[in-house]
């Protein structure tokens, strides 16, 4: 049987609705999995029936994860956040770690996951650390921005077999400080921690940049969402 991966909802505030990209379904059906997009909740209960049926969870882009969670104060109108997300994805985040689930975080993914861990973020990453490099390109999503080094011995290194790839960057925060349970993967050229992973469990990775946006002509990217289902059969 194929797994079944939940994956986290976008919320549209203007509309008031739930959403996914359809890059994050195309991603996982084309690695062998079926995803399946949660409800916005934070009945703990039903969280845990759903999160039961999954052999992983998918914890996606968004907004930006609130300064509340790492004990700080938005530090000014560009922290755009979605607090009721952040509330549920903690009881997920908690649930999948006690329950060894397979996990994958994305852009707002790795720093959530960075957050409720313990690290702590750069709210503004324009303002908090200023670079020559593009970390919010234009459209089209599916071109690399800017260059990425593995660390050695690394899950993802061995994964990919180099030490040095180029991906694609679309974010507004990114992780300062990283949580104790967590180990770095790669990091870019000026110095921003790109990917992560816990290293006592099965399979629990988190990438900055956008596989979803190109996995489908970048092999790297294709290899990451393989990896992530591979884990759960």
């Amino acid at each position: 049987m194929k797994p079944l991966v939940g994956v986290m909802p976008l919320w549209d505030e203007r509309k008031q609705s739930l959403w996914m990209l359809p890059v994050y379904r195309e991603g996982l059906f084309q690695a062998g999995a079926i995803p399946s997009i949660f409800p916005l909740s934070e009945n703990a209960s039903d969280l845990s029936a759903l999160l039961e049926m999954c052999q992983g969870i998918l914890f996606t882009g968004g907004q930006d994860v609130s300064p509340r969670v790492y004990g700080e104060t938005p530090l000014n109108d560009s922290v755009s956040c979605c607090p009721q997300r952040d509330r549920m994805e903690s009881i997920i985040l908690d649930l999948a770690i006690e329950a060894n689930k397979s996990v994958l975080g994305i852009c707002r993914g790795i720093q959530f996951i960075n957050a409720a861990l313990g690290g702590t973020l750069y709210q503004d990453l324009p303002l908090q650390h200023p670079s020559n490099i593009d970390h919010h390109q234009k459209p089209p999503y599916d071109v690399p921005s800017h260059g990425v080094h593995l660390q050695p011995r690394s899950p993802i290194y061995s994964l990919l077999g180099k030490e040095d790839i180029r991906v694609n960057s679309y974010h507004h925060q990114a992780i300062k400080n990283i949580a104790p349970k967590l180990d770095i993967m790669g990091v870019s050229d000026d110095n921003l921690i790109e990917a992560v992973y816990m290293p006592d469990k099965k399979f629990f990775w988190a990438v900055q940049w956008h596989p979803e946006f190109d996995f489908h002509k970048n092999l790297d990217d294709k290899k990451i969402f393989d990896a992530f289902v591979s884990s759960m059969l």
